[in-house]
């Protein structure tokens, strides 16, 4: 018996041709596509590529989708390849129906019907009945290229459609099975949909015409109008442009999402394929499927309005499930009341490609959407605000990935409502006595000592901090840098807020009893362990701070020498320009601790210069 076919058509959304071939082959990235050695003949360089939804083998011809690949590498019939790659995919396959060839050829009866539709509405775009839109599109700047391209047309007054349609054996029934025909109480067609309208056709991935939209001249509302759901469209499933989208992303367009479909034309006639649209709703878990089958990371431009901020803000909440290593999104942020059609017009394509040039990592739009309007948060805020960035890095199914975007965050907020102590304390005397007994920089080899035990290391640093908390002011920026695992990252977090609302002096006491009330205290004895290994104590009589900052960056230098090398003269800058910046109410023991990692850093470095480990020996030895 047939299978559906709307049921074949996502089965094949839902796979990744790059993970079928992955488990078998390995997978060579070639521009925005991958090639891999085919597995249907043998041969020891590539030439099987590897696009969204298809394969192609240049050596042997080898061509075909998903389904075919089962077929073709397992042996399989055609059914049991459907059922093994449904298993996967979570989806249960339609019992076997006599009728899903009828309803197949129903189907493929709805496009034919959308197609002669749509040659009804172009031809009467250039008839006297649609002046009004014709001129319409032209002062918006439309080409008559552009108009054919995209297949635009004018609707009529609504009352003869049918009419239009006579001797095609089109029924008022099967207009209203297509949505461009409105039911009464009984079901019975009273109508048609569109009238007075710029039609805009809306195509699937394979480019059939499933569904319109027009758009009204006047005053009435709505502006813009979709056709409603129907057998052959899916508002959640698709996306405005996506048939030519697809095409010029394989040849090396960027894929963006922009609001509305005249922004869509008005970027693919300056030259930006690669341009979709949602269908009048907020872009969903679907189409984001559809963006990432295109390529990793498409740009999401929305207008600049506050509207335009809530759907990117909403956008970043529906693709943080659905994020996974390889998989992003980028935010191109317009200014003011701008939107790509109007940027276009104003400043052609050379503005449109800055803004798209200067598009920021999700992260980044994240955190600036929930900040935008916290200029001095009180510290209520800063803690609901903190949560809220937690949780959504949480709702991350990959925990490292969920890590990661929870420590980027983590470290964004503190960068930015981290708040300065005050004090008292002469500033440029600091700073001249470490620039008089401050030695030059000395660059260190290229080699990186790397020890056995990374997971441990990561403890050492975490547990160095909580003995000696006093010298997070010289080191946090480092620190928040650091990829952590649970529950190091947790720890770090409550470290970071404890300083941040800390009145008095930062020490393990008061550390200590912030993790005990925040629920942290096993995670604490876990990584510190029980009395604190001797390698990592400070003799009595030593300066303490001094002595507990190397320690941290010997430490440190094991983890991430790399960083430390190429920041080293960064940092001595940026903490001179600190000092010096300072009013003379800096606090006293702020700038101790910066002077401390400096010289710390140097110790350092001048030790591996020498030849030197920054593996610690026991105390004694």
């Amino acid at each position: 018996m047939a299978i559906d076919t709307v049921f074949l058509d996502e089965l094949r959304q839902r796979t990744s041709l790059t993970s079928l071939f992955g488990r078998r082959s390995k997978l060579v990235r070639s521009g925005r596509n991958w090639k891999a050695c085919c597995p249907f003949h043998g041969e020891k360089t590539p030439s099987l590529y590897i696009y969204d939804d298809h394969y192609h083998c240049f050596g042997c011809g080898a061509h075909g989708d998903a389904i075919s690949y089962v077929m073709q590498s397992e042996g399989a019939g055609f059914r049991e390849a459907v059922e093994r790659l449904a298993s996967e995919a979570g989806m249960e396959v339609p019992a076997d129906d006599p009728q899903q060839v009828e309803k197949a050829r129903v189907r493929q009866t709805l496009h034919d019907v959308m197609e002669a539709v749509q040659a009804v509405y172009r031809s009467r775009l250039y008839q006297p009945e649609g002046r009004a839109g014709l001129d319409y599109l032209q002062k918006r700047g439309l080409s008559r290229d552009t108009l054919e391209r995209f297949g635009l047309g004018w609707s009529g007054e609504g009352r003869s459609l049918l009419k239009a349609l006579e001797g095609k054996n089109i029924t008022a029934e099967t207009l209203v099975q297509v949505g461009l025909m409105r039911t009464d109480e009984a079901g019975r067609p009273r109508g048609e949909l569109f009238f007075n309208r710029v039609m805009f056709p809306i195509r699937d991935r394979k480019g059939r015409i499933i569904s319109f939209g027009g758009r009204t001249l006047g005053d009435g509302q709505p502006k813009y109008l979709n056709g409603p759901e129907t057998d052959i469209f899916s508002k959640r499933r698709t996306l405005f442009n996506i048939d030519q989208a697809r095409q010029a992303v394989h040849k090396g367009a960027q894929a963006v999402v922009v609001e509305g479909y005249m922004d869509v034309i008005a970027m693919a006639q300056a030259g930006f394929g690669g341009a979709v649209a949602p269908l009048g709703t907020a872009l969903g878990g679907e189409q984001l499927e559809l963006l990432w089958r295109m390529t990793d990371t498409p740009v999401i431009c929305f207008d600049g309005d506050g509207a335009g901020q809530r759907a990117a803000l909403r956008s970043c909440e529906v693709a943080l499930p659905l994020l996974k290593v390889g998989r992003s999104l980028r935010f191109c942020r317009l200014e003011g009341g701008d939107d790509p059609d109007s940027l276009i017009q104003r400043e052609g394509a050379q503005g449109m490609e800055s803004r798209l040039a200067s598009a920021r990592p999700m992260e980044e739009e994240l955190f600036g959407l929930l900040t935008a309007q916290e200029r001095d948060p009180t510290p209520e805020r800063r803690a609901a605000l903190r949560k809220r960035l937690y949780e959504l890095s949480q709702m991350i199914p990959d925990k490292l990935l969920a890590s990661e975007y929870a420590s980027t965050l983590n470290g964004m907020f503190f960068a930015r409502y981290r708040r300065q102590k005050t004090g008292r304390g002469d500033v440029r005397g600091a700073v001249g006595a470490v620039g008089a007994g401050m030695a030059p920089v000395i660059p260190v080899s290229g080699r990186r000592m790397v020890a056995e035990g990374r997971g441990e290391r990561l403890n050492i640093l975490t547990a160095i901090l909580l003995q000696y908390p006093e010298i997070l002011p010289g080191i946090d920026r480092d620190y928040n840098g650091l990829s952590l695992p649970e529950p190091l990252s947790s720890i770090r977090t409550a470290i970071l807020s404890w300083a941040d609302e800390c009145e008095g002096a930062l020490t393990a006491e008061g550390c200590r009893a912030w993790m005990d009330g925040h629920g942290l205290s096993e995670a604490v004895r876990q990584v510190c362990g029980s009395p604190m290994p001797r390698q990592m104590q400070v003799e009595e009589g030593e300066d303490r701070l001094q002595a507990a900052m190397k320690l941290w960056w010997h430490f440190y230098a094991l983890e991430n020498l790399r960083d430390l090398q190429a920041n080293v003269e960064e940092e001595v800058r940026r903490t001179v320009d600190i000092l010096l910046r300072s009013s003379s109410e800096s606090d006293e023991t702020t700038k101790r601790a910066l002077l401390a990692a400096m010289q710390a850093r140097q110790a350092v470095l001048f030790a591996l210069r020498r030849g030197e480990s920054p593996e610690l020996e026991e105390k004694g030895s």
